[in-house]
């Protein structure tokens, strides 16, 4: 868990996935960390303390979006990602900013939910195995001992046999699907909803190890504690919550734009009260944003932080710059990070019995043509490899009868010989990805 992560070792784990960016991963360390910092302190003082909020700033397929992913993965912290182009101003049809919010909440109650089925799991599958030992004695002529139809069931020697149990329905109850910013209201009446319980039972003739399942799972619901559940989400959401908000740019207008936009400078002064410290009502009850962490990125290729509304940029005091990523970086992305391209290709033609091993001349060679597009063409960083290694690589994945059983080797003449002639001109096509 990142909260007992030193920075040094949340970087060091976010190396395994991103290349460089060293001042990045630096910045979101010492704030994952420091969320662990605060809660160690007092109550009086933590309550002073807030979260400090970045702004990463650089091209588009530098690994912005990669190391929010990445850093979720780390984190236990409930943690949404979000599009800043997706929200209006309030008043205007479309999703309203506290929406963030409430998607957090609903992040943070699916984690309270599971962490409370991991505790009872146990506790519940054992009622349900005594449900179906109680099953079997009534139909055994034989008097076994529990013991002994515990351990039937436990060394899976009765899996496949056949009982009949009367399993609870679950209640799916009424979805309500409203219209772009009306979600609020939706949610008082999905909980009115919810609260008209009509419970059904039924009996059904199962194996025994898929009515161990659906047994356990009505046992679980039974032990878990909604209130505690609750009260769990709510807190880590307010303590512990992460947002971040992608193409945070696409809402920035240029100094030179006198029109105004709803999607912009609106939704900019609407995000302030969420990232100063507000109350936002949701079904769960009021989720203060005091102390929830925002992290904001975008390429700013037309515009510059300074274009934001100044209120906006004091919000977002930590401000990081991502580097382009030059020929170099691009032959680290193919072979250093654990999921990297290359293990990804050579795992997906590995089912089809073709084993392809690609050489150092290869990869750099890959790794050169991808840079020189993005020179030539628009540049989509790191997204140019995708591009690059499905062309490369067409052949191989479409006439797998031809290639089954052999191993293809990626070495720089095999790059040059097999890149379509359109990839190597000066000027890429500009429909080219």
């Amino acid at each position: 868990m990142s909260h007992y992560l030193t920075p040094s070792q949340i970087v060091k784990a976010l190396d395994a996935y991103i290349i460089g960016q060293e001042s990045a991963k630096k910045a979101v360390a010492i704030a994952l960390r420091s969320r662990w910092r605060r809660l160690q302190i007092d109550n009086e003082l933590r309550e002073e303390i807030s979260p400090k909020n970045i702004l990463m700033i650089g091209p588009t397929g530098v690994g912005k979006t990669e190391i929010a992913k990445r850093l979720a993965a780390q984190s236990d912290s409930p943690f949404i990602k979000v599009e800043a182009t997706k929200f209006t101003e309030v008043g205007y049809v479309g999703r309203d900013v506290d929406s963030i919010i409430r998607d957090l909440v609903e992040t943070s109650m699916q984690m309270s939910r599971e962490a409370a089925e991991e505790k009872i799991f146990n506790a519940a599958e054992k009622a349900a195995i005594s449900k179906i030992i109680d099953i079997l004695k009534k139909k055994s002529e034989l008097d076994k001992p529990r013991s002994e139809w515990m351990r039937l069931i436990k060394s899976g020697e009765l899996d496949h046999q056949m009982i009949e149990i009367d399993i609870t329905l679950p209640d799916f109850g009424v979805e309500i699907m409203a219209p772009a910013g009306m979600e609020e209201m939706s949610q008082q009446l999905q909980s009115m909803f919810n609260k008209i319980k009509n419970e059904k039972s039924e009996i059904k003739k199962l194996t025994i190890i898929e009515a161990i399942r659906l047994l356990t799972e009505e046992e679980a619901n039974k032990l878990i504690n909604e209130e505690e559940i609750r009260a769990n989400a709510i807190e880590n959401a307010e303590q512990k919550g992460i947002v971040f908000i992608d193409e945070i740019d696409k809402v920035v207008k240029t100094s030179q734009s006198g029109s105004y936009d709803i999607s912009r400078e609106g939704v900019q002064r609407d995000l302030l009260p969420l990232l100063e410290g507000s109350t936002v009502t949701t079904k769960y009850g009021p989720i203060n944003t005091n102390h929830i962490l925002f992290i904001a990125s975008g390429a700013f290729m037309n515009t510059s932080p300074k274009d934001m509304i100044s209120e906006l940029q004091g919000r977002l005091p930590i401000r990081v710059t991502l580097d382009p990523l030059n020929a170099h970086d691009f032959a680290r992305i193919l072979t250093e990070p654990t999921n990297s391209l290359t293990r990804q290709y050579c795992a997906l033609l590995q089912t089809e019995n073709i084993t392809l091993k690609f050489t150092k001349s290869g990869i750099q060679e890959i790794a050169q043509m991808a840079y020189n597009m993005n020179n030539h063409s628009d540049n989509i960083g790191a997204r140019r490899l995708h591009t690059v290694l499905e062309k490369l690589l067409e052949d191989l994945s479409f006439d797998i009868e031809k290639f089954k059983g052999q191993t293809i080797v990626i070495d720089q003449k095999y790059v040059v010989a097999h890149f379509p002639n359109t990839f190597k001109e000066d000027k890429p096509q500009k429909w080219m990805l």
